[in-house]
């Protein structure tokens, strides 16, 4: 939809109001941009993603190495030296959680590229084929939903082995089913309309019809449940990492520095603090986002 801002006169000395955005996504960045927790979770995001960036090419740029010990000066408490105090092995808080921006990103962003990409294509295929192929898609992904994904991803891991590859495959299967569940429906219901007759009827084949025609108009929950996925791989990650079973030492992995600060939380509250902000926030940053980005992809909730 095309929108345009009404202006006064350049002569009459009145300021313009602001231009309306001219297309779709333009209209969703104008509207995602009125909603400031969505911009600020958004802003948040971006400092992340480049702190991870910079801290993979150049980790020199630290001021201490997060993975060289020194019993000496374990259990610090923050100071000027060290803001986030010292683990048990000496190591600075600060730099490792810094690094482990890294991990929590890419399983985050890997994981649910995994599930994206085969939620996606289960659940377009049973939506427009129905009858039995859809009854077998949907049975399987209903006995995975039958089960908590944290056990299920526990399930994954301990058959797969421990690690970082390891823990991105596990969380991506778990998110399988939702993803395909919601293109399912979606498709479900634009699956007859006309546009979709009329592509049948110049000859389009199935899958042409699935991935152009189809999908394009499903994108934006797809977008908004990524968005969210996001948050639950990361929630996921730590609690593999909490429990011992996923990103393995010496990795600064936030979950596993929590699970290994909880045996000092009186001594040392610091060694369980710092890592749990650093999951919290990260968390509730991707899922506000995917909130302003719902919010703005509805044309209902949009406030002009």
């Amino acid at each position: 939809m095309i929108a345009v801002a009404k202006s006064k006169g350049a002569g009459s000395g009145s300021t313009a109001t602001p231009t309306k955005p001219e297309s779709l996504w333009d209209d969703v960045w104008y509207a995602l941009r009125q909603n400031k927790a969505a911009m600020i979770s958004l802003a948040f995001i971006v400092v992340l993603a480049i702190v991870a960036f910079v801290t993979a090419i150049a980790p020199g740029i630290l001021p201490y190495d997060p993975y060289e010990q020194d019993l000496t000066q374990s259990f610090l408490a923050p100071s000027s030296a060290h803001w986030f105090g010292t683990d048990q092995n000496g190591r600075d808080m600060l730099c490792r959680i810094l690094i482990g921006t890294q991990i929590s990103l890419t399983v985050g962003i890997s994981a649910v590229a995994i599930s994206l990409t085969v939620g996606v294509a289960l659940g377009a295929v049973a939506g427009y084929k129905g009858g039995r192929v859809d009854t077998v898609i949907m049975r399987c992904m209903d006995i995975m939903l039958a089960v908590p994904s944290i056990l299920l991803a526990i399930a994954f891991m301990a058959a797969l082995g421990r690690g970082i590859d390891k823990a991105v495959i596990a969380i991506g299967l778990v998110s399988i089913p939702e993803y395909a569940r919601i293109v399912r429906s979606q498709i479900l219901a634009v699956k007859e309309s006309d546009y979709v007759a009329a592509a049948r009827v110049i000859g389009d084949s199935d899958a042409t019809i699935i991935f152009r025609h189809i999908l394009p108009n499903v994108m934006p929950s797809i977008i908004v449940r990524a968005t969210l996925g996001i948050s639950s791989a990361i929630l996921d990650c730590a609690a593999l990492g909490f429990l011992g079973l996923g990103v393995q030492p010496p990795a600064a992995e936030w979950g596993d520095m929590l699970g290994r600060g909880r045996n000092y939380i009186f001594t040392a509250p610091h060694a369980m603090l710092f890592p749990g902000l650093a999951i919290t926030l990260t968390v509730l940053a991707f899922n506000l986002l995917g909130d302003g980005i719902r919010d703005a992809l509805d044309p209902k909730s949009r406030r002009r």
